[in-house]
């Protein structure tokens, strides 16, 4: 049966700098979510909202208060059908399940709710699962809901059909596993078919941009979602199944760099792709109009279709599996050594948002000694504030040994827009502040080395070009100094941040 694939999603990420328009302050409580919900669909016309159960606080009445405040717009709007709330769930493989079946309880129960209103029911049907690494782990979500619906119609009921199973979208935060997705996807429709005993209707795979930056570098990050959005193409093209390739980005350059000023270039960079999310930061730390604009160009031009997706062949995607490897390398080279100063600056950054504990997928951990890192918009917010946007880490280094090897033709044609992100970051750099920071710790030689090479690549001395790239500096050299002086740099981190419309 045919759907509407949502397009855009309006997510909770916590990335903005400036109050929410509809809200008049920049903290949006637990409770206050509920009514975002409401204006991202009304106002913003965004398709889809993500409610994340997922490492923070969660109003479980959202259904109730949407339909009962919100009951004329809902009544024309109808939830799983015109609009989508999508569930974020909470991975079990990474923290307790308690708040997994609180999630699914509030599913089942949302749908008896959507036949009291007389609305489509079921309401809610997709589901998240963020840290996807095994087919095993959608089959086990789908089991243990399956379970749980059952004991529901036995002990309470139902109103005539009742919901059996989820649509379950996995959220693929490791590029190895995006490089490898081929697979994946065969093995995923072959236990899907023998546990359903059905075939996949459809398939979403939501690919995120944040966490594998921060595990391998901004280059790494893109390339592999070329090479998982190839991999969803052919498996759509030779099993029939109607597939769609969906991007996780915020609004700086590491972390996807989808911002109204950018829209036209995201749809350019990933042709083919179906769906996007519209983090916090697009929302409110932009003019309105400009929002509204770039949300309607999403919803016209992105696709349902494969078409446009760059097709890479086998030896293509090995090729990305190896500067993967070159990158990598270099990135993890420099990042644990420099995570003290990292963890100090993100422990300024203003919250946004009630969180809990939030469990990261971090390579750090595992596989470099004992590092600690903060999320991903701390991170990226600690490295801008210093005046080292970390689009810079690993890559100048990487560039240049892909010139050795005769691969930055390649590279070219598989992120076409990496000149335009390293210029857009490279404004926010403070050449002073780094200078300082290898005068304390020869680590910071290595990212020094770096922005040699990247102008090297551009043609061009990274650095600030307008007033407001000045002032930015000027801001994170009062951040550096403050820091150095044991004081308070918070209101210098949000006012740079507002500069360049993001915490992080």
């Amino acid at each position: 049966m045919l759907r509407k694939i949502p397009k855009t999603m309006a997510t909770q990420h916590p990335d903005n700098t400036l109050p929410a328009y509809w809200l008049g302050k920049e903290f949006i409580s637990t409770y206050e979510e509920v009514e975002e919900c409401y204006h991202m669909f009304k106002d913003l016309k965004v398709d889809e909202y993500m409610w994340d159960w997922e490492g923070k606080f969660v109003d479980e009445s959202v259904l109730e208060k949407l339909f009962r405040d919100h009951y004329d717009y809902f009544k024309k709007n109808q939830l799983g059908k015109d609009k989508f709330l999508t569930f974020r769930l909470p991975n079990i493989w990474q923290e307790r399940g308690y708040r997994l079946a609180r999630a699914f309880m509030n599913i089942l129960s949302n749908e008896d709710l959507g036949h009291d209103f007389n609305f489509h029911s079921p309401p809610v049907f997709e589901v998240i699962l963020p840290m996807t690494k095994k087919v095993s782990e959608l089959i086990h979500i789908n089991s243990v809901f399956n379970q749980l619906a059952q004991f529901k119609k036995n002990v309470f009921g139902s109103n005539g059909e009742y919901l059996e199973k989820l649509s379950v979208i996995p959220l693929i935060e490791e590029t190895k596993l995006m490089v490898g997705l081929d697979k994946f996807l065969e093995d995923y429709l072959v236990e899907y078919t023998k546990q359903m005993n059905e075939s996949l209707p459809d398939l979403r795979v939501f690919m995120a941009r944040s966490d594998p930056a921060m595990n391998t570098g901004i280059v790494p990050s893109v390339i592999s979602v070329k090479a998982a959005m190839s991999h969803i193409a052919n498996f759509e093209k030779e099993k029939g199944i109607p597939s769609y390739s969906w991007l996780g980005a915020g609004s700086l350059p590491f972390r996807g760099g989808n911002n109204p000023d950018n829209y036209k270039a995201i749809v350019n960079e990933y042709a083919g792709l179906s769906s996007i999310s519209i983090q916090s930061a697009f929302r409110y730390d932009y003019n309105l109009p400009d929002v509204k604009k770039a949300i309607n160009y999403y919803n016209e031009h992105l696709q349902s279709k494969y078409n446009n997706t760059l097709i890479l062949d086998k030896s293509e995607i090995k090729l990305i599996s190896e500067i993967n490897s070159i990158f990598t390398k270099e990135f993890q080279q420099t990042i644990p050594d420099i995570a003290d100063t990292i963890n100090l600056v993100a422990s300024k950054i203003p919250k946004r948002r009630e969180r809990v504990l939030h469990i990261g997928l971090f390579g750090y951990s595992r596989g470099v000694g004992k590092v600690k890192l903060p999320r991903a918009i701390k991170f990226t917010g600690s490295l801008y504030s210093l005046g080292i946007p970390p689009e810079l880490i690993g890559t100048g280094r990487g560039l240049k040994e892909l010139k050795k090897r005769g691969y930055l033709e390649f590279l070219s044609k598989v992120y076409k827009h990496l000149a335009d992100d390293l210029n857009r970051a490279g404004h926010y750099l403070n050449k002073e502040n780094l200078e300082m920071l290898c005068k304390k710790d020869k680590v910071w030689d290595t990212v020094r080395e770096d922005i040699d090479n990247i102008s090297d690549y551009l043609g061009e001395e990274l650095g600030p070009k307008t007033t407001h790239h000045f002032i930015h500096r000027n801001l994170v050299s009062t951040v550096y100094y403050k820091m150095l002086n044991n004081e308070d740099f918070s209101p210098e981190i949000v006012m740079s941040g507002q500069i360049r419309k993001s915490l992080g």
